[in-house]
């Protein structure tokens, strides 16, 4: 049973999925295959770059809204249950907006969020219209996935295979491969059987300081670009400092003009990491896996080459939000093969 499930791509995105289904009995059918695995630094491997926060970065959308809801609670019970060994903290958090956010997107954000406040116009940066805080999630990006590599194969004996796939139809080379998750973030474009040209990277660069004064977590959403400061959890006093969005760019250079308007940015955004003084540890850059039209969860299915059906589930595109809303969109997708799924579990209950 250990290859009836087979989930590609051991992101974040893949690494939610695996969760859930490990949670609900699965652990022992499912097999990880990914180029690079948690621990691994890759620009094609982008999870470990991640800045990372549950944040109001992501859009307004019905399902990047129910998402986010299902990720926030989620990520909140685990900071409060095990936030030492999962590197996740619960953090103030203040964010502001250069435009007005929608009517809907504030109105999601107050149903849930913990310690909501909608801030007067004094309390926000001169050019913002609107600012809110409440309680957020850091998260220790490279030290969160490996938490979670560590779990699923200690706790619930998920197998993990380091493998690049010619293409999505070598994840079904065992005949007792029932499904696959097809969670591959930006290898999406170009996997044979994937080849989604909707898929494209979204450039980000970051500074790694260290800044242990800066106990809350401040972004300021703009049009055309994001400036963020990120506490990371469990690392001494470390904090990401962003950022830029720089769709369709793919390299993995970092520049020194970047580093410096980073800088400049995120010190008028908050002068408190010039007191005492913050020191710049090193600049890196990451590729969101993004997608036109927003993310992909959606069930699929192929004909194989030996005439077997093939089912695939794709969830990919999720961008700058995969660690908030991949909890939330491993839901959707789990839930797009409850029929398989049953028929595994009676499968299992009669060996």
């Amino acid at each position: 049973m250990g290859r009836s499930i087979v989930i590609v791509g051991a992101g974040v995105i893949g690494l939610d999925v695996a969760l859930l289904l490990a949670e609900q009995g699965y652990g022992p059918c499912i097999t990880v295959v990914a180029e690079h695995l948690p621990g691994d630094t890759s620009i094609n491997y982008t999870s470990p770059w991640a800045g990372a926060n549950f944040s109001a970065i992501s859009g307004g959308d019905a399902n990047a809204l129910r998402w986010d809801k299902y990720g926030y609670e989620h990520m909140l019970k685990l900071a409060e249950e095990h936030g030492t060994e999962a590197c996740i903290s619960k953090t103030p958090s203040f964010e502001y907006w250069d435009e007005l956010p929608s009517p809907t997107k504030i109105e999601s954000m107050a149903e849930y969020l913990k310690d909501f406040r909608i801030l007067s116009l004094s309390d926000i940066p001169e050019g913002c219209q609107f600012g809110v805080s409440f309680t957020t999630i850091t998260v220790n990006a490279p030290r969160y996935i490996q938490y979670l590599y560590g779990v699923l194969q200690e706790q619930y004996g998920v197998q993990f295979v380091r493998r690049k796939l010619p293409s999505i139809e070598a994840a079904f080379t065992d005949v007792s491969t029932k499904v696959v998750f097809n969670c591959t973030g930006n290898g999406a474009r170009h996997l044979p059987g994937v080849e989604d040209v909707r898929s494209y990277p979204t450039r980000g660069q970051i500074l790694l300081t260290r800044a242990p004064q800066i106990v809350k977590n401040v972004m300021r959403h703009g049009k055309d670009y994001e400036t963020y400061i990120i506490p990371r959890p469990q690392s001494s006093g470390n904090v990401i400092l962003g950022g830029y969005m720089q769709k369709g760019v793919s390299t993995g250079d970092t520049f020194s003009s970047e580093s410096d308007s980073i800088v400049e940015r995120t010190t008028t955004l908050l002068p408190e990491l010039l007191t005492p003084g913050m020191e710049i540890l090193a600049a890196f850059s990451g590729l969101r896996p993004s997608r036109e039209g927003g993310a992909r969860v959606e069930r699929t299915n192929i004909q194989l080459e030996d005439s077997r059906d093939g089912i695939i589930v794709h969830n990919y595109g999720a961008g700058g939000t995969g660690f908030q809303a991949g909890l939330g969109m491993a839901r959707d997708a789990v839930g797009a093969v409850e029929d398989v799924l049953s028929r595994l579990s009676r499968e299992k209950s009669r060996l």
